[in-house]
């Protein structure tokens, strides 16, 4: 058989029955692919089969997820910004030093210190790192695998677990807040990576240390360092340093002191930190093995603004905004590390004079008692720094500043501005006579202050309506005359005597400060630190400088600048320094003789305000100037009230609980460093006797004298109201030379010669016939002056006392 007969069978059986027709489309089909085979329909996918997708459902599912996160991630990229800070991030308290560093105050709730990265220790910097992200200057600034980690590890029980990076811990401190959202934590990813690319990790790192909480109330490694350790952050040791950061992971729950059960987990904490440093070859493994747990201090209450705290911050702040250092909208924003003049020492010896002096002697059965305020202020003359202050019995209690207001009268604390002013002008009296301090002056009661053109109409009255006659400018200052004062305001010329007060301190625009004779009997109101700023300046030899509250003021580690201290001669060192002799005696004989518990050389002058509304006590020794006054004001309406019948007295004077505060600080303040004299370089001719003038007559001390001076009915311009400055005195007890009058003739001898104690007696007067003693009342001299010579010589009582003192 051929092989053209022979025919081939299909295999598919069904092709046997396919039509021509059919058979020609199909292979027109297969026509269009010349070459390959027709595909096949895959079988149905059957049974058990059917529950899972096939791997292109699969990969198209990651590929439509793929694309998805990507548009997500650009999509939030884009809508996610970088916010402001929140409320809180950048709330920080000012926070306010003695001048040693000790704390003094803070004066917000935020209890937060800002620091430059530069100033925080790299032991510090690295035992933060070993806590929290040892691989942070080296990985980006989210950590994926971390987050996920931490997701797994909470979702399956292991407890809630951190997977943020430093960069994103900050963020969330900074930008966000610490809820536990999926909002959040999508938004603390995206700003993470974009302030990954707009900051340096140092920066990162800077922000994120400043931001932390410690526990304690404690925001920033530099207030976790006060809170813990009591020292600032560059003082840390590395110990101490691991533990802050060990406090990172449980700022309260680690706080062995508040939760001493909790030691055995916060070591462990410890002892991670301190092992991470060592494998990151941070720390040595030797001084590893000798570190011990330092165990922190005890937790301290907020210091707050009670007691002193608060007259301190508010009188810094002043000093702060007055003086253009600081505005006052940015001091409110915080963040300055303000370290002051104040001596803590200082400042608590201060406190306990006034509570030892005058506090404990207040009585709930006196009702004036209850009135009872104190203000004072201490200044070092050579610098000006105001090294302790007192300005009320709280500042919680009573907001009002003693020490700073300028509501009360300084009284007769303002006369030896007067007599500055006198030898600084080189003024003379009415009839011609050269003002010192051994110038005869008539102290009559309401002698009417005569002027050039005659009486001025001005007849303040002495302390107690006392009399005094005939006596020098020196016993005058020691028992506060009155009338003697005014009118050396009037010889020297009330203008002149304002500007001195000006130049030794006291301000231009201080109320009452008005030029008339009466502006020696202190109705301006200066406050407790403007006075002492002027006694410095007699303190200084003349020399003024501005009181300084501040030492050094800084701001995120910059420091801000202050104004120079600079001091000039405003007034001449003869004129200061004769003023300082003056005022000796008030200490060592006349009304302020209380102060001689100080213990040491000094001087100082009594002062009462009008209606014994207040009682003042200035004065200074060669190194420290300070003002005490007590004042009366009533608790509840706020007006001035008479002292009268408080710490049991009749009336409180300068002599009294101001003079025994002063005395009582000033040992204390002063107690460490030896005693100083006194260099003085007095005016010439300042101790030189002089004879009484004709301006009245010559009387024994203290008789009540009309006085017989001409007064004219013209007067200049209108005086201000008198007053009645000064303290009540006793006339201090005779020296042993109270020289009387002579047998015959003239009887001028007998005036109060005053100043005994300090050896500057005066004038004893003149004898005219046969003259018996030339002597002095030389308030505790130690001689009755040189004899007269009989037989009518001229008796001159001088030189005892003075060379018996000296």
């Amino acid at each position: 058989m051929s092989d053209e007969h022979q025919t081939w069978a299909p295999r598919d059986p069904s092709a046997a029955s396919t039509s021509p027709g059919d058979d020609e489309g199909a292979q027109g089909a297969q026509g269009k692919a010349p070459g390959k085979k027709g595909r096949t329909k895959r079988p149905k996918r059957t049974g058990w089969r059917r529950l899972f997708p096939t791997w292109r459902m699969v990969l198209g599912s990651v590929l439509v997820a793929g694309l998805l996160l990507v548009g997500g991630f650009f999509a939030g990229y884009q809508l996610v910004d970088i916010p402001a800070a929140n409320a809180g991030a950048d709330a920080q308290s000012n926070v306010y030093f003695y001048k040693d560093g000790t704390i003094l105050a803070r004066d917000g709730e935020v209890n937060r210190e800002k620091v430059k990265l530069s100033q925080v220790p790299s032991n510090v910097q690295r035992a933060v790192l070993a806590a929290e992200d040892r691989d942070f200057y080296s990985q980006p600034a989210v950590d994926v695998r971390a987050m996920f980690r931490a997701g797994w590890n909470t979702a399956t029980g292991k407890g809630k677990q951190g997977g943020s990076t430093i960069t994103q811990q900050y963020v969330k401190n900074y930008y966000l807040g610490q809820e536990r959202t999926v909002v959040r934590k999508a938004k603390e990813f995206f700003i993470a990576i974009k302030l990954n690319r707009e900051q340096s990790k140092d920066q990162i790192f800077e922000g994120y240390l400043n931001t932390s909480y410690f526990g304690r109330n404690a925001y920033g490694i530099q207030a976790a360092a006060q809170a813990y350790y009591g020292k600032n952050v560059e003082d840390l040791t590395t110990a101490e340093a691991a533990y802050l950061a060990s406090l990172l992971n449980a700022p309260s729950a680690y706080d062995v002191v508040a939760h001493p059960d909790s030691k055995p987990a916060a070591l462990s904490r410890w002892n991670y930190v301190l092992d991470g440093m060592v494998k990151e070859g941070w720390l040595d493994s030797g001084e590893r093995s000798t570190t011990e747990f330092p165990v922190p201090g005890e937790a301290k209450p907020s210091t707050g603004l009670s007691g002193q705290r608060g007259y301190l911050v508010q009188a810094v702040e002043q000093y702060l905004t007055g003086n253009g250092i600081i505005d006052e909208k940015t001091l409110a924003t915080g963040g300055h590390r303000i370290t002051t003049t104040l001596d803590k020492k200082k400042q608590d010896a201060f406190v306990a004079a006034v509570k030892n002096n005058v506090m404990k002697k207040r009585s709930d059965d006196r009702e004036p008692d209850k009135n009872v305020r104190v203000g004072g202020a201490s200044i070092v003359p050579e610098t000006g720094e105001v090294v302790a202050m007192y300005g009320g019995v709280d500042y919680t209690q009573q907001y009002v500043n003693n020490a700073t207001r300028r509501d009360y009268q300084v009284g007769s604390t303002f006369k030896p501005f007067v007599f500055t002013s006198a030898i600084a002008n080189d003024s003379t009296t009415q009839d011609g006579r050269r003002i010192t301090p051994e110038t005869y002056y008539d102290g009559t009661n309401k002698r009417t202050v005569q002027g050039p053109q005659g009486s001025t109409g001005y007849d303040p009255a002495n302390e107690d309506d006392v009399d005094y006659g005939q006596i020098t400018v020196r016993t005058a200052t020691d028992k506060s005359v009155n009338a003697v004062y005014a009118q050396m305001a009037q010889d020297v010329g009330p203008e002149k005597v304002r500007d001195t007060a000006v130049a030794l301190g006291i301000p231009k625009t201080t109320p009452d400060l008005t030029a008339s004779p009466s502006i020696a009997l202190g109705p301006a109101t200066a406050s407790v630190l403007d006075l002492t700023e002027a006694y410095a300046t007699l303190a200084n030899h003349g020399r003024h400088g501005p009181y300084t509250l501040v030492d050094k003021v800084t701001k995120d580690g910059t420091e801000i600048e202050l104004p120079d201290r600079k001091t000039e001669q405003t007034i001449s060192r003869e004129a200061a320094d004769t003023t300082t002799a003056l005022l000796r005696s008030v200490v060592e004989g006349g009304t302020g003789s209380a102060a001689q518990a100080a213990g040491r050389p000094a001087v100082g002058k009594t002062g009462t305000a009008e209606e014994d509304k207040a009682a003042w006590f200035a004065g200074y020794t060669p190194d420290l100037a300070t003002v005490v006054a007590v004042m009366g004001q009533d608790p509840d309406s706020g007006t001035q009230t008479p002292l009268y019948g408080a710490l049991g007295l009749d009336r409180v004077n300068g002599g009294g609980a101001p003079a025994e505060t002063w005395a009582a600080y000033t040992e204390a303040a002063l107690r460490s460093s030896p005693a100083q004299e006194f260099d003085l370089r007095m005016a010439p001719g300042s101790d030189e006797p002089q004879e009484p003038g004709d301006e009245g007559t010559d009387t024994i001390d203290g008789p009540d004298t009309p006085d017989d001076t001409d007064s004219s009915s013209t007067s200049p311009s209108a005086p201000a109201d008198p007053t009645t400055p000064s303290a009540p005195t006793t006339p201090a007890p005779p020296g042993n030379g109270d020289g009387g009058t002579g047998t015959t003739g003239d009887a001028t001898g007998g005036t109060d010669g005053g100043g005994g104690a300090t050896g500057d007696a005066g004038d004893g007067g003149t004898g005219t016939s046969t003259g018996t003693e030339g002597g002095t009342d030389g308030d505790n001299g130690d001689s009755d002056g040189d004899t007269g010579a009989l037989g009518g010589g001229l008796i001159e009582g001088v030189r005892g006392a003075r060379e018996q003192g000296e």
